[in-house]
């Protein structure tokens, strides 16, 4: 099986997520990014953090990429995510401005 093409931001997103590195996860959204997981609403970096610590980065969260699909402003990755909070084939669409994340929402793949 061949591995997707993943584009700039995600793909060094992606690997600093596997890597727990939740300063770069952080730092990969604009001031006013906001997460979307499941229809809960994360605005800011201080409430994605907040939202991270419980349930993405601090589940020790990895993410195996399957399928990719390249819009330009819009990413979607869809893989396998494992961690102690949650696991499953999930999507994550990220909508990306000037190289940062405005959202980042996550459902099921």
């Amino acid at each position: 099986m061949t591995t997707p093409q993943i584009p700039e931001p995600v793909s060094s997103f992606i690997a600093k997520v596997n890597a727990h590195d939740e300063q770069a996860f952080l730092d990969a959204f604009a001031s006013d990014g906001e997460v979307d997981d499941w229809g809960r609403s994360f605005i800011g970096r201080d409430a994605i953090q907040r939202w991270s610590q419980k349930e993405f980065i601090g589940s020790q969260g990895v993410l195996a990429v399957e399928e990719v699909q390249d819009e330009g402003a819009t990413v979607t990755v869809v893989g396998d995510w494992r961690s102690t909070h949650a696991n499953g084939r999930s999507k994550f669409i990220f909508e990306i401005r000037d190289g940062l994340f405005t959202k980042m929402t996550i459902r099921e793949g």
